[in-house]
């Protein structure tokens, strides 16, 4: 049997829609960076309606649509077909132009090709995926025949360049969102008369918050940061952020007196030594708090750089909030901080967040949101679920951090 001419062969056509999956983007929302490349074709090139799609094993779906009144399309059904299998067969000249759909007998039978207001002109330009299959197409239509003269050909070709770079901006994003939650520490499990619980849900794909917690000196050491900014940017600062702060505690475990890193305020100042550059190149600022808990005792030794977002909610449902220490790192280079203490008494609950939760809460920032949010839960995992619930039914414009610790009743 003769192949159609838009038949892959079936061994490579397993590999391109693992391709496609590798994107994690099909059936995902609508994003303004794609929807800027179609726009700006619909005008460059005159046309009525530009696509940008993903084609799945038996689907045509599309990312960004303007012009035509359609989510998906039968892969069988689709023009964009040809466009794909062209790229196997003519890699030098992945460019498919068909002036005339309705005229074309490959085309004719498709749903939408000619007849009133139906597709006529097509041009698509294939999109490839992480590793070199194509994965999806940049198309534009017209419901007239026409042709494109070099200088729009060539300015075609540019507007696919985009939507290709754009494409892999995502897989790139997506794989440093992955990089960035396996830093984040595993939970903690087994602390002797203590529960602890944390979340970190970036606004984007990543962001600048992140968290850390683990056991040294015979206290619970816990970070909550805050990266000025969003995104890539802020995400790679705050991995800065976190391994300063961690070689700050160790080497004051290994080399200072007494407190060792339970000295919260000499971390802090160690830390910000190492970051002064990187904030001042980059022009941004982190805001911090570390916390030591005393596991034999309970008592708490915390650091407050800018952060402010941190309480205690009292076995029997009050809430205190922590003092607010210095300012955040970045802002007055040279700034020495101090530790405060606090004590974590049977049944009572150490939370600190950042302030992408109080945004969410309230548009105005008033603690006593917070507080009233906190003030149910005796559970770290309690705290946790409700946070994640509250994003998922409100998307936050910044990233949403919550570690929460409870020190079990005797």
């Amino acid at each position: 049997m003769t192949p159609h001419p838009w038949s892959v062969p079936a061994p490579v056509e397993a590999e391109r829609v693992r391709d496609v999956e590798r994107l994690g983007m099909l059936d995902t929302p609508p994003e303004g960076r794609f929807d800027q490349v179609t726009n700006m074709a619909r005008r460059v090139l005159g046309v009525p309606a530009a696509s940008l799609s993903l084609m799945d094993g038996d689907r045509q779906w599309m990312k960004s649509i303007r012009g035509l009144e359609v989510d998906e399309v039968p892969r069988d059904k689709t023009v964009c077909r040809t466009t794909i299998a062209r790229a196997y067969r003519r890699p030098d000249d992945p460019v498919l132009i068909i002036p005339d759909a309705a005229a074309d007998p490959e085309f004719t039978e498709l749903p939408g090709i000619g007849g009133p207001d139906g597709v006529r002109f097509y041009a698509g330009y294939p999109l490839f995926g992480p590793t070199g299959h194509p994965v999806g197409t940049f198309c534009i239509y017209d419901t007239e025949p026409r042709h494109l003269d070099p200088q729009q050909i060539e300015a075609f070709t540019e507007l696919a360049e985009w939507a290709q770079r754009e494409l892999e901006r995502s897989a790139e994003l997506d794989r440093a969102a992955e990089i960035q939650t396996q830093l984040l520490p595993r939970p903690l499990t087994g602390l002797d008369g203590y529960r602890v619980a944390a979340v970190c849900l970036p606004a984007f794909t990543v962001g600048g918050d992140f968290f850390d917690h683990y056991c040294g000196g015979g206290a619970l050491m816990v970070t909550v940061a805050d990266v000025m900014g969003k995104g890539l940017g802020a995400a790679i600062l705050s991995s800065s952020v976190r391994a300063s702060v961690r070689g700050a505690s160790r080497v004051l475990e290994r080399y200072g007196s007494g407190a060792g890193a339970q000295d919260t305020g000499a971390v802090t100042t160690l830390a910000a030594e190492h970051l002064t550059e990187d904030c001042e190149h980059t022009s941004t600022f982190v805001t911090a708090l570390l916390a030591a808990v005393d596991l034999p005792t309970g008592a708490i030794h915390y650091t407050d750089a800018g952060h402010g977002l941190a309480l205690i909610r009292r076995a029997d449902g009050r809430i205190d909030p922590l003092e607010e220490g210095g300012p955040p790192i970045g802002i007055l280079p040279g700034t020495t901080w101090t530790s405060d203490e606090a004590q974590l008494e049977p049944g009572d609950v150490l939370v600190i967040c950042s302030d992408g939760l109080l945004d969410l809460l309230d548009e105005g920032s008033d603690p006593a949101a917070l507080w009233e949010f906190v003030a149910p839960h005796t559970c770290p995992d309690g705290l946790v679920t409700a946070t994640r619930e509250l994003v998922a039914g409100r998307p936050p414009l910044d990233d949403v951090t919550v570690v929460a610790v409870r020190r079990e009743a005797a």
